[in-house]
């Protein structure tokens, strides 16, 4: 039986804001494979487990293939990390340096997760954290090696249970495709570090009002909050919380929103934060994600007039796929050398020597090389 693997990809927005650029990364990833999990606002998770038989890669070469895409196609760089299930995922890529990749396999897991600090671990916020130091249970391992009954006194049945087996590895979630929920949201940008806290909490109480008159407008409710804070530095930090029943009332938003700061204060300073970001999700749609028209057979792509405009290359891809003198065309656009270049160079293998992985997809009907889908033997 295979290994089951689970990418998790977090693509670094220019703005986290953007919703359109976020959809179109999700269609690129879709091509990758079909079992894509959107996770709003700037990450996803994908199975990979069939994906790596079809393309007949590793996990390290798929993840560089989708960086390589997102860089291309979106100049957007994508942190990746693949574990055998969503939870170490999502965690190896929070210890993951932008940009990078990181790949845990089954017989790595408690080599990997053992040392790790309780706060690290999934399910696990500030107030269990602090129960678990005063106890002295300091790393993952330690609550691993704590006896079931014990976690249970402590925590309740499920809390406990389900803490033993976070600490031990275990995620029994599947990735689960489904649309992309609608969102709206609002942002504000300091000219400088803001480091009065009271000044936070007034964008807060301001970018509330506004998600919370925005929703009883479009006679919508959210159903969750995310909060970013982007940095100087260009770097960012999200939270969000599901909330317990749909409201469209600025005190509740802005509650939460207080909430979701301090808990991106628990991890870096937000007074450091440039840009405040906060977004509403509400009611599913019905629509699928749009895809990325990264073939020229598609007319009047989607692409045009919003911020792919063709660049001019200097000779990178041309052995494998021909264009003008000195430029080279990539299903209808021309990308720019040093973004591509500097992730080949970066990554160096088939990446390198078979430039045609840009093109090519999981979805027959969207590839420009129209690689046929494995068919099964008659019996």
């Amino acid at each position: 039986m295979n290994e089951r693997r689970i990418l998790h990809a977090h693509f670094h927005l220019p703005h986290p804001a953007d919703a359109d650029l976020y959809t179109q990364l999700l269609a690129l990833a879709e091509d990758i494979t079909p079992r894509v999990q959107a996770i709003p606002p700037d990450a996803a998770h994908l199975d990979i487990t069939g994906a790596l038989r079809y393309w007949q890669r590793g996990p390290t070469e798929l993840a560089a293939l989708l960086r390589l895409r997102t860089l291309a196609l979106h100049a957007v760089q994508t942190t990746c990390a693949v574990a055998p299930n969503r939870m170490l995922a999502t965690m190896a890529a929070a210890a993951t340096p932008p940009g990078t990749t990181t790949v845990i396999s089954a017989g790595e897991v408690q080599q990997w997760l053992r040392p790790r600090p309780v706060a690290a671990l999934y399910g696990v916020g500030p107030a269990t954290a602090g129960k678990l130091h005063t106890y002295g249970l300091h790393t993952i391992g330690d609550v691993a090696d704590t006896p079931v009954p014990t976690l249970v006194r402590l925590f309740g049945a499920a809390a406990g249970r389900a803490l033993h087996a976070h600490a031990h590895g275990q995620d029994p979630r599947t990735v689960q495709t489904q649309p992309v929920a609608k969102s709206l949201g609002t942002e504000r940008a300091f000219e400088h570090d803001v480091l009065d806290p009271a000044e936070h909490r007034r964008t807060l109480l301001s970018l509330a009002e506004e998600v919370a008159a925005r929703l009883r407008d479009g006679q919508q409710a959210a159903k969750g909050l995310a909060l970013s804070v982007r940095y100087a530095d260009r770097s960012s930090s999200t939270r969000s919380r599901t909330l317990t029943e749909a409201t469209a009332h600025t005190r509740t938003i802005a509650t939460t929103a207080y909430e979701l700061y301090d808990l991106v204060g628990q991890i870096r300073q937000p007074g450091r934060g440039r840009e405040l970001v906060l977004r509403a999700g509400t009611a599913s749609s019905n629509s699928s994600t749009g895809g990325t028209a990264t073939c020229t057979s598609m007319p009047n792509s989607h692409h045009d007039g919003i911020r792919h405009r063709p660049v001019p290359v200097v000779g990178l891809l041309h052995p494998a796929i021909p264009g003008e003198e000195g430029q080279s065309l990539v299903c209808g656009f021309r990308v720019a050398a040093d973004r591509v270049g500097h992730l080949v160079h970066s990554d160096p293998g088939p990446l390198a020597s078979d430039p045609s992985l840009i093109l090519r997809t999981r979805r027959p009907w969207m590839s420009c090389e129209a690689k046929p889908w494995p068919s099964r033997p008659r019996t």
